[in-house]
């Protein structure tokens, strides 16, 4: 027995059993598909496709998908969450400026120190004393910070911030005898204004329990300030969700208040 096994040049003689009936017209249809994979036609198609319309439909899709997430998270805005982030940065600001103020013992700011003065004649004279000059930019430094706090607030759109605010408003208002004496006044809107001449002359024990102890006037700024930037931090972070692309965005930077805990 001898078989006889013919070589063949292409793939068309696997179809050569179809016929020209219906099963003939699927044949040529199937055999017109598979030319068309073979010259690259079939891939430029699926190419074009899938890389502009199908494209576009998906983007479409994705982005209504997160524009549904912001919308049902209260999701801020690229400019809301810098704002609250401006708010933690300056809330940051006092809440060190008034502890620094807070701090007793030796290293405090108010501690007594041995100053040395001369009279018209020269002769000198040592004794204990407040470092005026140095209490000085210690209150300035609080004054700067709690009129950066008030004037970023303006900014923050939320209920917790603005009664937070108000609170420590509240505060300036009630200790307002005690700042005036030190040369601090109360603006129309909220800030401070000090002033030096005034206080240089001003009894530096009175300033000191403005801003030392237990519910005194730096205390409760202290505290005050915690609690707005705790709540900048919550709205600031509805300002981060999932992009199309499947990566976090955060559109705000947290301020030295987390960067400390690295």
């Amino acid at each position: 027995m001898s078989i006889n096994i013919k070589l063949k040049q292409d793939v068309s003689f696997l179809f050569s059993g179809l016929g020209s009936g219906a099963s003939g017209v699927a044949g040529s249809n199937f055999l017109a598909d598979y030319a068309s994979i073979k010259n690259g036609s079939y891939g430029k198609l699926m190419k074009a496709y899938y890389g502009g319309h199908a494209d576009k439909v998906v983007k479409s899709a994705a982005k209504s998908s997160v524009d549904k997430v912001k919308s049902s998270t209260g999701a801020k805005t690229s400019e809301e969450t810098k704002a609250y982030a401006k708010v933690q940065s300056a809330s940051d600001a006092l809440k060190d400026s008034a502890d620094a103020l807070l701090v007793t013992g030796p290293k405090s700011v108010f501690a007594q120190k041995d100053i040395t003065t001369k009279d018209e004649n020269g002769v000198e004279t040592t004794e204990k004393g407040y470092d005026v000059e140095g209490i000085y930019k210690a209150v300035n430094s609080f004054v700067n910070s709690y009129n950066s706090l008030v004037k970023a607030t303006d900014a923050a759109d939320n209920d917790a911030i603005s009664r937070r605010t108000g609170n420590m408003l509240n505060a300036a208002a009630g200790n307002l005898k005690s700042l005036l004496a030190a040369g601090i006044s109360i603006n129309n809107d909220g800030t401070l204004d000090l002033d030096k001449s005034t206080f240089m002359k001003a009894e530096m024990s009175t300033v000191k329990s403005l801003f030392q102890g237990s519910g005194s006037f730096g205390y409760r700024v202290s505290a005050q300030a915690s609690l707005i930037n705790y709540a900048a931090g919550r709205e600031a972070n509805n300002g981060n969700f999932y992009t199309t692309k499947g990566t976090y965005s955060t559109n705000f930077s947290s301020g030295n208040l987390f960067s400390s805990t690295l």
